[in-house]
């Protein structure tokens, strides 16, 4: 990192992006920088920067995880203190973007939150979002600014690419239809075949999967999602490959949300592995899952994305053809 950088180009975090934030610094040989934030008896939250950003390029890290409203919060602040501070530009990195699911009017008199998440962030002052493996892609056209929308496709895929030989002959399954699309891109990467998992959906917390579109006897099945919220989807799909003559069942998925009987679950699961990001602070949160927990970091993939909207280059460059991210 050159002497520039060092000056004009800074990193911020919130609490809910504390540990990634300076994972992304060491990757890029950068200090964090000074900020912090405090929270009144009363509950109100009041973030401080503590050194001079008049000018300065600067890049606020938070996960807009449990407890969502607050962290949301936290987000907002940041982001209109640097901007009363006289910040030259404003990018809001969110590797988990909360609200997510609320993406359209299912059923009538619902609002659309995800939306209305980011009218928020950018009246507060946002010149720009950096986020990660968006549970709807569209969500990247309610921002009346840009927004680099990366996939953690690269980091998984070097990953299996490591222990390719110890998974033997392997089989990408979708939990549900939904997430085809992903799935088949690591089936052409990996180079193996394909099954999907027919999901029906009972109620907002209970998932029954019925039907499995494909083969998976004798072989390790990968499965592969956005996020695993309480592990219904995937704990229901492992269990359905499982009664097909699975061998193994890994589970891989960006944002570990792991809510309700999240844990329980995964833990009475036959799947042997679950693989997942740093993209929500994790350490004592999962500690009940450690023996079958894999955590791989976006830390170097998010510090390079910022090194590149810093120096105005492409953000998909930092993909090859087949891992191209979406950068709007």
């Amino acid at each position: 990192m050159s002497a520039s950088d060092r000056d004009h180009l800074k990193i911020f975090a919130g609490r809910a992006g504390r540990s990634l934030a300076t994972a992304m610094c060491n990757h890029l040989d950068l200090p964090l920088a000074a900020g912090q934030t405090d929270v009144f008896p009363d509950g109100e939250l009041i973030v401080k920067v503590n050194e001079d950003v008049r000018g300065r390029d600067c890049f606020v890290v938070q996960s807009t995880c449990d407890p969502v409203n607050s962290n949301l919060m936290e987000l907002l602040i940041f982001i209109d203190c640097l901007r009363r501070a006289s910040a030259k530009r404003i990018t809001a990195v969110i590797p988990y973007f909360g609200y997510a699911r609320q993406d359209r009017k299912d059923v009538g008199r619902t609002p659309i939150t995800a939306k209305l998440v980011a009218n928020l962030i950018t009246a507060a002052g946002a010149d720009r979002v950096l986020c990660m493996d968006l549970h709807a892609a569209q969500i990247q056209g309610f921002f009346d600014i840009p927004v680099d929308h990366l996939s953690a496709t690269k980091v998984f895929y070097e990953h299996f690419e490591e222990i390719r030989d110890e998974l033997g002959e392997m089989v990408i399954v979708s939990p549900d239809v939904g997430n085809v699309k992903v799935a088949n891109k690591y089936a052409s990467l990996l180079g193996c075949d394909l099954a999907i998992i027919d999901k029906r959906r009972q109620s907002d917390t209970r998932v029954a999967s019925t039907n499995l579109i494909g083969s998976v006897k004798g072989r390790t099945v990968l499965m592969v999602d956005d996020m695993i919220s309480t592990a219904g989807t995937i704990c229901e799909a492992a269990k359905l490959v499982a009664q097909h003559g699975a061998e193994r069942i890994i589970a891989s998925a960006t944002h570990p949300v792991m809510v309700g009987l999240a844990m329980e679950r995964l833990n009475d699961t036959s799947i042997d592995r679950v693989i997942i990001t740093d993209t929500i602070p994790n350490g004592e949160r999962l500690a009940p899952l450690s023996h079958k927990l894999h955590q791989l970091s976006v830390a170097g993939l998010l510090g390079e994305a910022v090194h590149r909207i810093h120096h105005d280059m492409s953000v998909s460059a930092l993909f090859g053809r087949s891992l191209e991210a979406s950068a709007v």
